[in-house]
Parts: structure tokens; sequence; C-alpha cells
């Protein structure tokens, strides 16, 4: 073990997006850039920073334009990934009208789980997608593909390997610069991401897979070092811990980058993240929503401030 492990991981923060968008509370515009500029400057050179969707099924991103529009008059972006998720074409026409250089589109192995999020079976999540991602093609945007349900699904349970696979080919077609594998539910065991990613590397690159697992019942940090060792190096992870789905009951807590930073601290894998700077945009946001952090590490800095 450890011997297969990256030199370098990538992390992408979902905080501002995946981290916020259940939040009851209103978060301000100029809170969000805050937070987003201090995340940028502890290191973070790929974010989620919105989505495009409709005010009314997410009340929380309804000032995506705002805030895109703000960061890009704050600071050069050029270097920056900024994935957004656009759920629909019009979604798609917003970001690309703001400079938006890379799309997230998203689907589930699970139908059952697709149907209650946006209405729609695995296969027709990609009749829509077919019309972003050829719009994209021609518009030169990259895209990110999003899996969620990948080791279990709160309404059709367990999910396979086989189940897993078939998305992936139907996602192949798409280009993607990034494939995140997301374990919604936070329900995947180290056993589990060992033998998923086993046969997934066997048909998909490594080196474009990237890993979200939520730490719901305490086995995120365990399922990273698996996937360590499979050679992943992108991690998706939310800083503070913030997030979860709001389809999915009970699936809280998104893996806090924090913790998966001091992990990687301990394995000297380069990651460029400054973790003082990274748990200050945490204190941050946090304050501003009203909420203690699930994160360890987090825990244990602001009482000793190491």
């Amino acid at each position: 073990m450890f011997e297969n492990h990256p030199k370098k991981v990538t992390i992408v923060e979902v905080g501002p997006r995946d981290g916020l968008q259940n939040e009851k509370s209103h978060i301000s515009t100029d809170d969000k850039l805050t937070y987003i500029l201090g995340l940028i400057d502890s290191g973070i050179n790929s974010l989620e920073v919105t989505s495009f969707v409709s005010p009314k099924a997410i009340p929380q991103m309804a000032d995506s334009k705002e805030l895109f529009s703000k960061l890009k008059s704050k600071i050069d972006i050029s270097s920056l990934e900024l994935p957004c998720l656009v759920p629909n074409i019009q979604g798609y026409k917003d970001a690309k009208d703001l400079g938006v250089k890379e799309i997230a589109l998203f689907t589930a192995t699970s139908s059952q789980f697709t149907k209650k999020n946006i209405n729609a079976t695995i296969e027709e999540s990609f009749k829509r997608m077919d019309e972003i991602s050829q719009e994209a093609k021609k518009d030169g945007l990259k895209i990110r593909g999003y899996i969620s349900t990948v080791f279990g699904c709160p309404y059709a349970g367990e999910m396979t390997v086989k189940d897993l696979l078939y998305v992936v080919e139907l996602f192949a077609k798409y280009d993607l610069y990034e494939l995140s594998i997301g374990d919604t539910t936070g329900v995947a065991t180290p056993k589990q991401v060992d033998e998923f990613l086993t046969e997934l590397v066997k048909v998909y690159p490594k080196e474009k897979l990237a890993m979200h697992f939520h730490d719901t019942r305490g086995m995120a940090l365990s399922n990273v070092l698996v996937a360590l060792d499979h050679g992943i190096s992108i991690f998706d992870s939310s800083s503070g811990g913030l997030g979860g789905c709001p389809y999915a009951k009970g699936a809280t807590g998104n893996l806090a980058t924090e913790d998966l930073v001091y992990l990687l601290n301990s394995f000297n894998i380069d990651h460029g993240v400054d973790i003082k700077k990274l748990s200050e945009a945490s204190e941050f946001i946090l304050g501003a929503v009203g909420k203690t952090t699930s994160s360890k590490y987090l825990k244990a800095y602001l009482k000793t401030g190491k």
C-alpha cells in the first residue's frame, strides 16, 4: 500500500456550489465572493463557483450571473478552472454569455435518483445533455462530467460496477476533461471503492477521473487512501465539510478540504494549497451561514490556531 500514490493531486473545491446550494438562509453575493476569493488565495486553482439553474429549484444559486460577473471584475480567471453546473440549454447560454469556459453536466447511476433530481431517466438525461455538449463543442467550452449515486442510491439501494460502467460509456462520447465519481449518500467503503476502481480504470483513463466522497459515515478519508493507491490524482472536496445533496436524505457532509489537505501533507503529496488560508476562508463562510464544521482538522485549528 502507498506505493502507487501520485506525486501531485488536484483539489477541486466544491464549497461555493455544492457546499452552499442547500443552505436555507440567504447568503449574500458579496459574502460568496469573499469566500471564493479566499479559496483562490489559498492556492485553489479549480473550483465550482456556482450553477446556472432555475432560482425556483435552487434559490441559493439565484445570483449566479451577478456572482460570476463580480468575480471576473475582481481577478484574472484565465489560469483557473471554474466548472459551472448547467442543467439545460438556457443555463448553458447564460454561462457562455458570461465567459464561463468549463461547464459541468450531471447524471446518476440510478434512474430513480435522476427522476427525483431532474425528472428524467438516465437515458433521458443524456438526451438533454447531448444538445448542451454539441453547443459546448462548437463554442470551444470544456466539459466536466458528474455521476451521482455511484456506490448507493437512497431510493434504489446499492449500486453495482455494471451500473457505473454503463453510465461511463454513455459519457465517453463527450470528450470530458474530467469525470467526477460521486458517493452521493456517503455509503462507500474502502473495499467497495477498490472493487469499483479496479474495473473503472480498465475502461477510462485514471488521469481524468475525480473522486467525490461524502463523509456521512466517516469513511471519506479511508476511501481517498484507496483511490490514491489506484493512482487517482483528482479529488472533489468542500471547505469546512459544507454541503450535501438535497435529493438524498441524510447525505450531509462532503469530504472537508482541510482534512484532505492534511492527509496529503502527511504523504508529502503536492497540492499547492495553504491550509491556514484555506481554514480562514472556511471560518468566514461558516460564520456567514451560522454553522459549525464537520472537519476534524478545522475544529482543531479553530481551537488552537494550528
